[in-house]
């Protein structure tokens, strides 16, 4: 995965850290993880963001720039993680891991109704497992989740793997069922903390999912939020016509990424 981890690292350094973003590097009960402070920011809003990658590849470093201009969206702190990748470390160690540093931030006097958990594609499918992780554990929910582009369904059953498989230029089938292979390490496809759209999404906090109409993850976004709102949950789908994966990365070149931020910072806005 040497390769996939420095490639993915590479278009992230693309992408500068806005002016004035204090950053502070911290262990969060022994996770790696990174403050992205914005300038101005004083009030204990806290966004937790988990990065995408396939769960193979993704860091702090990747994700950086994407987790700030959210963080400044919101009016809040962005909190990045390392979260554990595979093949090294298979399925569940990445929730583990989302758990851990959870439970940190609430340790240390983050109160839940001012924290917000976000993810793009892996870490989209990441958030909301650990909010069904959370909800099982009876622990306290944050006040809303954010989904850039998720990654749900692990089984590859979503229609649009085939129907925008000519229009995607980011994501590719054969890439990806490897990496689910990689990550799953044997378990079932449909198993519902690697794949959450199989999950009992009954009270989970308010949900925004954002997806380009030209991705192959386009199904997986639709069902989740049917699934969602068909267990009472209160859920957004906002779809963006011809965009590809993660177009939020590129907020710096292209209007719609700018766009596509300012609504994630007042969805958080308006629920912490």
């Amino acid at each position: 995965m040497r390769k996939e981890r420095a490639e993915l690292d590479g278009l992230g350094s693309m992408f500068k850290v806005p002016k004035g973003i204090k950053v502070i590097e911290v262990s969060a009960d022994g996770v790696p993880a990174e403050w992205l402070i914005p300038p101005g920011i004083t009030a204990e809003r806290v966004v937790l963001y988990l990065h995408g990658g396939s769960y193979v590849s993704g860091s702090i470093n990747s994700h950086r720039s994407l987790a700030a201009n959210i963080a400044i969206a919101s009016r809040a702190r962005a909190l990045t993680i390392d979260y554990r990748l595979a093949p090294e470390h298979p399925h569940p160690a990445a929730v583990e891991d989302a758990m851990t540093v959870y439970k940190w931030l609430i340790s240390s006097r983050v109160d839940p109704r001012h924290l917000a958990l976000a993810g793009d594609s892996a870490g989209g499918g990441l958030a909301i497992a650990l909010l069904v992780s959370l909800r099982d554990g009876n622990l306290p929910l944050p006040a809303a989740g954010v989904c850039l582009s998720p990654w749900t369904d692990l089984a590859f059953t979503g229609e649009s793997w085939k129907s925008k498989a000519a229009v995607d230029l980011i994501l590719y089938a054969y890439k990806e069922l490897e990496f689910a292979r990689l990550y799953l390490g044997g378990i079932e496809p449909q198993a519902p903390l690697a794949s959450p759209l199989y999950a009992d999404l009954k009270g989970l906090p308010p949900l925004l999912v954002q997806v380009g109409t030209y991705e192959v993850l386009l199904s997986d976004s639709r069902r989740l939020v049917d699934r969602a709102r068909q267990a009472g949950v209160d859920a957004i789908i906002d779809e963006w016509e011809k965009m590809q994966h993660v177009w939020q990365f590129a907020s710096s070149f292209i209007p719609e990424g700018r766009r596509a931020i300012a609504r994630i910072g007042e969805f958080i806005d308006k629920w912490i």
